[in-house]
């Protein structure tokens, strides 16, 4: 017993220790994150850098960059970097959306020198004078306004890396444009949440038939990678956590469908957790329809084309439309200035060094970018990371040189970029979710409530700062008690 009391003693001073160390941390981050220090200026001597964009790419760059080597200049027509793997979580309830948006002044009010923020949209680019013209889509009464009808300005710049993303690719789809929800932005996000309030609030009336209270019901995903695969396990889980108690005349006439054009599910993932994944929605009664292609979207109806050449006309009361990316068009009008190297339709070609071919001092990243990668988000982060890195690298090299060519000595004194897969993963529905995950020379495959909370631990670990991973855990906790909100907004 004397023997014990020691090592208990000591047990207990370093878990009070720690404690008090962890505490100590993160209070001192929580005060440096809102007391941030005082910035230089920008210097007329220094090269002018533009990001364009503020996805994982662009904001991974701006969060790594070191500005006393530059001026650096940001548009982008939203203020906020959105932490994409957890929108579909937004649509339901189970994430306040602020939870998982990072204003990018709170990044660049902590770089060395200051940064200039211009909330507007990259239209045109003329690469001759290394100038941009960039359009601010909101009007002075704080209205958004279409491309083309907004205020205008020029800006310059010596250096440019374009991270714009993506959009939602229709693939010529008629209606889908008009009637579907997209799963992409925020403002998606909001847009579905109050079409599905909607669509339940409808059905409740007394005084319609049977056929469009179904029809109201009825919830559509289009796509089956993990996008819509996670979006349509958070629908069945605010079926069965939430609407069974606040609606449950209206619970069990509620259907979900997925349609995906492939033969099958989650593509990238492994056979085991595709099949994992179509028997978890088949238990959690989620009808899966393979082999079948949207030919065209109305109001309420939506025309397949099914497996044998017949085409069927489905309604429905919601529509989320989640599949591939095309370009945006302010990447158009860049390969329009270097057609001879831009051949690719999808986006901008670029070399092992991100650079984009053809151009001078512009270099490309994310989903805009055809490097030979899959459009995800971890390559995005990736090759900010590594562009970045040797971007302060070269630049304190050559502090004493500001004329030096950083654009052609990236290849002479750098390694190609090397993207590294960290694995993939998908919340399926039911607390359940399937990992893929790279492991020396061959894949791990998961899935179940266990892989669940390591999707949880995960995505916590990889948010952009400690106030989200706060915002996002919490969130979970005030589900866990007090479930989703279901009012419309």
């Amino acid at each position: 017993a004397k023997t014990r009391t020691p090592r208990l003693r000591t047990l207990k001073r370093i878990v009070v220790g720690t404690a008090l160390g962890g505490l100590t941390y993160t209070s001192w981050l929580m005060y440096r994150n809102r007391n941030p220090e005082s910035q230089l200026p920008f210097d007329p001597s220094k090269k002018t850098l533009v990001l364009l964009g503020t996805g994982w790419g662009s904001t991974t760059v701006l969060k790594n960059l070191d500005t006393e080597n530059f001026n650096v200049v940001v548009v982008s027509p939203r203020n906020y970097f959105l932490f994409t793997p957890l929108l579909p979580s937004c649509t339901v309830g189970t994430i306040e959306n602020r939870s998982i948006m990072e204003p990018v002044r709170l990044l660049m009010r902590h770089k060395t020198r200051e940064v200039k923020f211009y909330e507007a949209e990259c239209t045109d680019i003329d690469a001759s004078k290394k100038e941009l013209t960039i359009e601010r889509r909101i009007d002075s009464d704080g209205n958004e306004v279409k491309l083309g009808e907004g205020e205008t300005t020029k800006i310059n710049y010596d250096y440019l890396i374009v991270g714009v993303g993506g959009t939602v690719n229709t693939f010529g789809t008629p209606g889908v444009e008009q009637h579907a929800c997209f799963l992409k932005e925020m403002g998606d996000a909001r847009k579905i949440r109050r079409r599905l309030m909607d669509s339940i609030e409808s059905a409740s009336f007394d005084d319609i038939t049977d056929a469009e209270r179904d029809r109201l019901l009825h919830m559509v995903v289009v796509g089956g990678g993990p996008t819509g695969i996670e979006y349509a396990g958070e629908l069945h889980d605010f079926l069965v956590d939430d609407l069974t108690q606040w609606y449950p005349e209206l619970a069990d006439r509620v259907r979900i469908t997925l349609v995906e054009a492939l033969p099958n599910v989650l593509p990238a993932f492994d056979k085991k957790l595709i099949d994992y994944t179509q028997s978890t929605f088949k238990e959690n009664k989620i009808t899966i329809l393979t082999r079948t292609m949207v030919k065209e979207v109305k109001d309420k109806s939506f025309t397949v084309q099914n497996p044998d050449g017949s085409r069927s006309e489905i309604p429905y009361g919601l529509l989320v439309w989640a599949t591939g990316i095309k370009s945006q068009p302010v990447v158009n009008k860049i390969r329009e200035q270097f057609a001879a190297a831009q051949t690719n339709g999808r986006g901008l070609l670029v070399d092992e060094y991100l650079r984009v071919k053809g151009a001078k001092d512009v270099w490309a990243l994310g989903d805009c970018a055809i490097s030979g990668y899959a459009p995800l988000a971890q390559v995005a982060a990736q090759q900010g990371k590594w562009l970045s890195r040797h971007l302060n690298r070269l630049a304190s090299e050559n502090a004493q040189n500001p004329e030096a060519d950083l654009h052609a000595m990236i290849e002479e004194k750098s390694r190609p970029f090397k993207y590294s897969s960290q694995g993939s993963l998908a919340y399926i529905g039911s607390e359940k979710a399937i990992a893929d995950l790279p492991f020396f020379n061959r894949n791990i495959t998961a899935g179940g409530i266990a892989t669940f909370w390591f999707w949880k631990s995960a995505y916590l670990s990889e948010l952009f700062s400690l106030r989200n991973s706060t915002l996002v855990a919490s969130d979970w906790v005030k589900r866990f008690f007090f479930g989703r909100d279901i009012s419309r907004e």
